[in-house]
């Protein structure tokens, strides 16, 4: 997209009002897609599912946002980042109010499965508008050598919105119920959707004007055929949702995990999701800082695969080791705890900085694209996650669980960082310094 030179000018310090309009309108979003699953095991009783529904009930909003994510992406290179960001946040807003009108249990009445399935992908299928809107406008604010950090501060919002799911929304559906938790998510969507009213606009300057000599050496690797028809765009893609499936096995499993073979009471759930959604906002920062200055995004990308593969293995051997005792120690129930913690941690800290390398390859002005295309894989995996969880329980239980999460983690690993990666950083290098 290219803006005329009659563009309003705003002064520097408007790009960080950008990202925190950004911020809050993924956070907000996240309480939600996030939160909700933290109330699994109450959710679990109100609605009177078993695991495999629950499973079902839990991935249909990641079934809607992976639906919705692609021609949410293309929209927003065609519109802009503000025109989504408002009519997603909006009608996001209204469909929670829904929800809590006629898709909640009450002490008379417990609606049908098919209200909660509905109402839960309704809500994906909007909200996913938030996720390639604010990073599209991530890219088009932010110079190169900020964008890493930019990226990463916006990713927080996920674990932000998570972690303050994890503490919240349980108090709210067991003390106020189920129909005040969905109330509270609308409200916090129609706050983030003032915010963007009052600070998203598009730059000034042209997204794909360089601006510094580290916009030189990004446009050197930037895709020039568009992200739908590049190979090295499709594979960290595919590395990108693949990795999530861990990810995901934690934060909508984790509490029952927790709960059932933990033997651990709400307090303890609480405090240990929160902690897993408060270490990825830390991780995810100082991450984006740091491979901002060294400039070596695939080395960090490969170093969290490689230790996620590692943690989710020790936890399943710990699981079998544990067998059936697992409430007979509390220094093995601590060890339970503080491993799914860490290995939460290290599974959610990666996505500003490939999130950065993969909108780096698309280009500025198509990031909104190739966000979408990896927010479509992210979201399929949360679908897919929660729904075969309970069959893999059926079959060996939770080992099996998280020696499937070892294995994707080591999958991934090669995708999202590709022979090529190397190649691409040389060139980067080369181009950077010819400019200088």
């Amino acid at each position: 997209m290219i803006h005329s030179t009659s563009s309003p000018s705003y002064s520097p310090r408007h790009r960080w009002k950008v990202l925190a309009a950004g911020v809050a309108a993924n956070a907000a979003f996240s309480v939600a897609f996030s939160g909700i699953p933290m109330t699994a095991v109450l959710m679990r009783t109100g609605y009177q599912l078993d695991n495999a529904t629950l499973g079902l009930v839990l991935g249909l909003m990641g079934l809607g946002i992976a639906v919705s994510e692609l021609p949410w992406g293309l929209l927003t290179d065609r519109w802009g980042d503000r025109p989504v960001l408002l009519t997603g946040l909006g009608s996001t807003a209204i469909a929670l109010v829904a929800m809590a009108l006629w898709a909640a249990p009450g002490a008379q009445h417990i609606p049908g499965l098919g209200w909660l399935g509905a109402g839960l992908l309704l809500v994906g299928l909007l909200g996913g508008s938030v996720n390639g809107a604010s990073g599209r406008a991530v890219m088009t604010w932010f110079d190169a050598g900020e964008r890493g950090l930019a990226m990463s501060i916006r990713q927080t919002a996920v674990p932000l919105g998570g972690g303050v799911g994890a503490l919240v929304l349980p108090f709210v559906a067991l003390h106020f119920g189920f129909a005040a938790l969905y109330g509270l998510l609308a409200l916090l969507c129609a706050l983030s959707a003032a915010m963007s009213w009052a600070w998203v606009h598009e730059p000034p300057v042209a997204p794909d004007t360089p601006r510094t000599t580290a916009d030189v050496a990004e446009a050197a690797i930037a895709s020039k055929s568009g992200p739908l028809r590049d190979a090295r765009v499709w594979r960290i893609v595919l590395g990108i949702g693949i990795l999530c499936a861990p990810q995901f096995a934690v934060l909508s499993f984790g509490t029952v995990f927790l709960h059932d073979f933990g033997h651990a009471g709400l307090a303890a759930i609480t405090a240990t999701m929160v902690f897993v959604q408060v270490g990825a906002m830390v991780m995810r920062v100082w991450s984006g800082r740091w491979t901002d200055r060294r400039r070596n995004r695939p080395a960090y990308l490969r170093a969290c695969s490689a230790l996620s593969v590692l943690l989710f293995a020790g936890l399943a051997m710990l699981v079998m080791a544990a067998g059936t005792h697992a409430a007979d120690s509390a220094a093995l129930r601590m060890a339970l705890v503080a491993l799914l913690a860490a290995s939460g941690v290290c599974v959610s800290a990666w996505h500003g900085v490939a999130y950065t390398e993969l909108a780096t390859l698309a280009g500025a002005a198509r990031a909104g694209t190739a966000l979408g295309m990896a927010n479509t894989s992210v979201f399929l995996v949360c679908f897919i996650t929660p729904f075969s969880i309970p069959h893999l329980l059926a079959l060996q239980g939770w080992p099996l669980v998280w020696l499937a999460a070892s294995a994707f983690a080591l999958v991934a690993m090669p995708l999202l960082v590709p022979r090529a990666a190397a190649a691409d950083q040389k060139l980067a290098k080369t181009a950077l310094s010819r400019s200088t």
